[in-house]
């Protein structure tokens, strides 16, 4: 096997499961959407085992994502993204970066009047920046409880329990990067200061 083949096919795995995680699927449930096992993709994600045609067709329909994107196959030159939105819950996610691991950005719209959630806060690897385009997001972050509003902006590492949504019945808008663990972003974000 060629120097070059060997690269693109050690990529596949890191992608995969960048992929799987910033959509928030779980094994198991990618399991049930494509038919091969938990631990097929478990090796697959962890370079345990080499990618074949046959595993990363259901793999890129699960992920409703072009073939070459999973094998990392050098750009056409077109440099637009073409987004595939998702859902997560009531937000409706649009990836706006092509390649999986590193910096992901992702623009979140959370419909006006929609069934407001309790706050469910979660932790995983990462660091995460968050910039409000439009509405009212609410942030909860630890022992954190607050409102950002158009054009404010925090930054977070994720491993601090953290959870947001629509602080009112109103549309909201917002931007998002995320990057794993390490790579933080240039904002700082920090608490108001009371004025007691």
């Amino acid at each position: 096997m060629s120097d070059d083949l060997a690269t693109v096919l050690d990529g596949v795995g890191p992608r995969l499961r960048a992929l799987r995680q910033q959509r928030g699927a779980t094994l198991a449930a990618l399991s049930s959407a494509t038919g091969i096992s938990v631990s097929t993709l478990s090796r697959l994600e962890s370079g345990g085992r080499r990618p074949t045609l046959e595993l990363l067709l259901p793999l890129a329909k699960a992920h409703r994502v072009p073939l070459d994107e999973l094998v990392g196959a050098p750009p056409t030159g077109d440099p637009r993204v073409h987004p595939q939105p998702f859902t997560r819950g009531d937000q409706t996610i649009i990836p706006l970066t092509r390649q999986p691991g590193g910096p992901q950005a992702f623009k979140h719209l959370i419909a006006a009047g929609g069934k407001r959630s309790e706050p469910e806060p979660r932790t995983h690897e990462g660091y995460e920046w968050l910039y409000v385009l439009s509405g009212r997001l609410r942030l909860v972050l630890g022992e954190h409880d607050v409102v950002l509003k158009s054009g404010e902006v925090a930054e977070f590492d994720t491993r601090v329990p953290h959870w947001f949504g629509s602080a009112d019945s109103r549309a909201v808008e917002f931007l998002s990067l995320f990057g794993p663990q390490g790579e933080r972003m240039h904002v700082r974000a920090r608490p108001r200061q009371s004025s007691d």
